[in-house]
Order: structure tokens, then C-alpha cells, then sequence
């Protein structure tokens, strides 16, 4: 006999992994959030367009990341690939920038859901309570949930995502058939002159901001059926799908209202602008239905992250990096339970600072955060080109040009562009504080320095098996 795998252990088909990494996103709250911010102080009428540039730029990203992924075979997703590139100590870098990222995002989440559930409650006629009960429920349920297999997150994942996708292609298919508003079908998507005008970084920041999560699909690699064919497939089919989703939705609530009057009204309501347009074309009922599901949108979100966190987690205790019991997988689940465990208790205390501190949930919990994490993805994913184009020159493990060298090249300068321009406005993202926004920025770069320190002091070491603590005969095992 011989001591367990200690792996993660899963049957997750391309539709499986999709619907969590498009749950990341949270489709409608974007519609809901960052359309209206990209319209009223972006780019205006062709906001969408943004949503289009950024996905083309994503792919390029993606095409070098696939190639890559047959080659990097642990589900530690960004620490695994840079660690191939550039080597484990600025691979642990970015496995502790890839930590601090989703937990800021999942952070960010946490304090806008437990605002939008006190808002839809109290809407209902019920009692109003402070905003963090709502989220320490909810994470208590989402701690349930990741503790779990994966199988049982996916299906509710699938479910709540569905819903909240196929209220807004109602709205779009009953704005496309009509003709549109009072200015008719807007083509200010189409016109470059449209596409350049007014504040483009703000629209850019916002736009590649709504992407967070596709990426994640490689974290996932250990409970794909098949890795190598299931990853790749993924990967491509959700950015497709959150691309044409975002470019066609916000295409429909610019040409519900008309070029002209959707940048004022997303300008003067814009937390009311996707609620306003399904309520006027679709009724008060539809209106009310999307507000319930922005709640179950946010949720969905949150349990992605959580999974994705949990699994970097997971990554690194099984590398030594974090503690070893970080990298156990329950008997009975296959999952990363302890460390599941632990990116809840690093969400507890995040959020009960916040708590103590006076933060308001959604103008600083979740803007400050959001911040963070956009800021701290763009990072990743240019390293991430940066590994995958000198993993593939010093290796020659595919020598395929496009996927190797043209793609990833053109991913690097358009990623190295939104990265800029983030930096550039960063402290319009968090509130317009510059101080905020550097000291904000220096807590990423201590993180990801602390995890270049420890892949300096701490000697390789390859994953170990390590038994499940629930199985008594295996602890004997070990």
C-alpha cells in the first residue's frame, strides 16, 4: 500500500470550468456597474468597442498561455507558469501576488453583496441590519460550499449564472428587435473618431477590470477530465463568451437610451442605469428580478474566487511555500479543504478590519479593493507573457511561431498598455486619493516581494503526497 496522491481530484468538462470562471466575472454586475462608469466617464456611446479591444488583446494573452499549458502540469496557473519562465523565486512572486489579487477581489465582492442584500431586503419591506452580517452569512455559505467537491460549486455556479445571463439577452434581443430608442441602433461603436474620444484609459481600465477571472480556468487543471484539451477549450470559450456578452449588452443599453442621452444618464444614475432600461422596456417585474439576481451574481462571484484562491493555496502548501497542511485533499471530496479553510479566514479578518476601520462597503471596501486587484492581475499577466516567451526560446518545447513568439509578444505590448494606463489612473479607481492609491500599490509589491524572499530562502522542493487528515489509516501511512 502506498500513501494517497494528495492531489485534487474532479471530472470537470470545458462547460463546467466555464461557468465558473464567467461566474468570476459576474456578468450582469458588470452590466450593472462598470458599463455605466465606462459610458458617464470613459468613452461614452462606444464604450462597447472597449469591451472588443480588450478581448482581442486577452486572446493574444491566452493563445501563448494555452500553448503553455500542456507544459506546466500543477494547478498553481500563474506560480507555475512564471516558475517555468523565469524561475521559482519570481515564480513564489507571483503565486503571492496571485493570493493578495483574488483575495482583494473576493474582499471587494464581499462588501458590495452585503450592501445590495441590506438594499433588497429593506426594498421588501424587511428589517435593515448592518451591512457585514449579511457577508459573514454569506461567507460562512460560501466556506461551506469550498470545502466541498468542486462538482457541487459548479452546479450552483451554473445555475445562478444562467439566470442572470438570460435576463439581459431578453433586454438585448428585445432592443435589437425594436430598433432601438428614440436615436434608433447605435453605431458609435463603429466610428474610431467615437472610440477615441473622451477619457479612453478610464474606459480601459474599466473594461479589462470586467475580465478578471477568465484566466483562471489552469487553476483548475488537477479536476479537468482532460487536462490538455480541457484547459485550452476553456480558456478560448470564456473569453468569447464574457466578450461578446459585455460588447453586446452594453451595445444594447447605449442604443435602449441613444448616443447622446446614455452618456447623461449613466453620468447622473450611474448605480441605476441597467435597472432603469429593464424596467422601461421590460417591465417593473423584470425590473425587480434584476435586482434580486445582481445579489446572486455578486454571490456567484465570490464563490469563484474563492475556489480560485483556495486552490493558489493549495499550490503552494503543496511546495512548501505555505504550510504543508495547505496542500492536504479531503478523503472524501477530493478538495483542498484546509486551504479552502484558510482563504476564508484571510476573507474574516480582511473584512473585519474593514468593519473596525468605518469603511463603507461599496465606496471603499469594494472600490479600494476592485483596485488592488485589477492593478495586481494586469502584473500577472504581463510577467505571465514575459514567462511564457522566454519558457518557449530556451526550451524549444513547441515551435509553433503564432503560439509561441507573435502572439505572446502582441499580448505583452497591449497588456504593458492597460497596465499604464491603470497605473495612470489608479487613484481615479479608488476614489482620487494619489497617497491611497501608493500605499495601496505598495502592499502588492511587499506581497509579491515577500514571495520572492522565500523562494530565495527556502530550498525547491517538489510536492509531496500528503494524506488526508480525515482517514486515521492514512495518517498511519504517511
Amino acid at each position: 500500500m502506498s500513501a494517497p496522491s494528495g492531489r485534487l481530484s474532479g471530472s470537470l468538462g470545458a462547460g463546467a470550468i466555464v461557468f465558473m470562471v464567467v461566474a468570476a466575472a459576474a456578468p450582469l454586475t458588470v452590466i450593472a456597474g462598470s458599463v455605466p462608469i465606462g459610458i458617464g466617464a470613459g468613452n461614452g456611446a462606444a464604450f462597447p468597442a472597449t469591451f472588443v479591444l480588450c478581448a482581442v488583446v486577452l486572446a493574444f494573452f491566452a493563445v501563448g498561455f494555452c500553448a503553455m499549458s500542456p507544459h506546466v502540469p500543477d494547478a498553481g496557473a500563474f506560480f507555475t507558469y512564471v516558475r517555468a519562465g523565469l524561475g521559482r523565486p519570481l515564480g513564489l512572486g507571483a503565486a503571492f501576488l496571485a493570493l493578495a489579487t483574488y483575495a482583494a477581489v473576493q474582499a471587494a465582492v464581499f462588501g458590495y453583496v452585503g450592501a445590495a442584500l441590506d438594499e433588497l431586503v429593506t426594498s421588501f419591506g424587511g428589517p435593515s441590519v448592518p451591512w457585514w452580517a449579511w457577508t459573514f452569512v454569506l461567507m460562512a455559505l460560501v466556506a461551506v460550499l469550498g470545502y466541498r467537491h468542486i462538482e457541487l460549486s459548479s452546479r450552483v455556479l451554473g445555475v445562478l449564472l444562467v439566470a442572470e445571463i438570460a435576463v439581459v439577452l431578453v433586454l438585448d434581443v428585445v432592443v435589437a428587435v425594436s430598433g432601438g430608442g428614440p436615436e434608433g441602433l447605435s453605431t458609435a461603436f463603429l466610428q474610431p473618431a467615437q472610440i477615441g474620444s473622451g477619457a479612453v484609459g478610464i474606459a480601459v481600465m474599466f473594461a479589462i477590470a470586467s475580465f478578471i477571472g477568465f484566466e483562471a480556468t489552469a487553476v483548475f487543471r488537477d479536476e479537468a477530465r482532460d487536462p490538455q484539451r480541457t484547459i485550452p477549450r476553456a480558456t478560448y470559450l470564456a473569453l468569447a463568451v464574457v466578450g461578446a456578452f459585455y460588447a453586446l449588452s452594453s451595445w444594447a443599453v447605449v442604443s435602449a437610451w441613444g448616443d447622446s442621452a446614455v452618456v447623461a444618464e449613466a453620468a447622473a444614475n450611474p448605480g441605476t442605469l441597467l435597472i432603469s432600461t429593464v424596467t422601461t422596456w421590460l417591465g417593473p417585474f423584470a425590473g425587480h428580478v434584476v435586482t434580486i439576481l445582481l445579489v446572486t451574481s455578486l454571490f456567484a462571484a465570490i464563490l469563484s474566487f474563492h475556489n480560485v484562491a483556495a486552490r493558489y493555496w493549495y499550490a503552494l502548501g503543496g511546495h512548501r511555500a505555505l504550510p504543508g497542511a495547505c496542500g492536504r485533499t479531503h478523503a472524501r471530496h477530493g478538495s483542498p479543504h484546509v486551504a479552502s479553510l484558510a482563504q476564508t479566514g484571510l476573507s474574516l479578518v480582511i473584512i473585519a478590519v474593514c468593519v473596525v476601520a468605518g469603511l463603507d462597503p461599496v465606496a471603499q471596501v469594494f472600490a479600494w479593493a476592485a483596485g488592488v486587484a485589477t492593478l495586481g492581475l494586469l502584473v500577472l499577466m504581463v510577467v505571465t507573457c514575459l514567462a511564457v516567451l522566454v519558457f518557449f526560446a530556451r526550451t524549444g518545447a513547441d515551435r509553433r511561431t503564432w503560439h509561441t513568439r507573435v502572439a505572446p509578444v502582441l499580448g505583452l505590448v497591449g497588456l504593458a498598455v492597460c497596465l499604464v494606463l491603470t497605473i495612470a489612473n489608479f487613484p481615479t479607481l479608488i476614489g482620487g486619493s494619489t497617497g491611497l492609491a501608493l500605499a495601496l500599490g505598495a502592499v502588492l509589491a511587499v506581497v509579491a516581494v515577500a514571495g520572492v524572499v522565500v523562494g530565495l530562502t527556502r530550498r525547491e522542493s517538489a510536492p509531496t503526497p500528503v494524506p488526508s487528515t480525515t482517514d486515521p489509516s492514512q495518517k498511519e501511512l504517511a
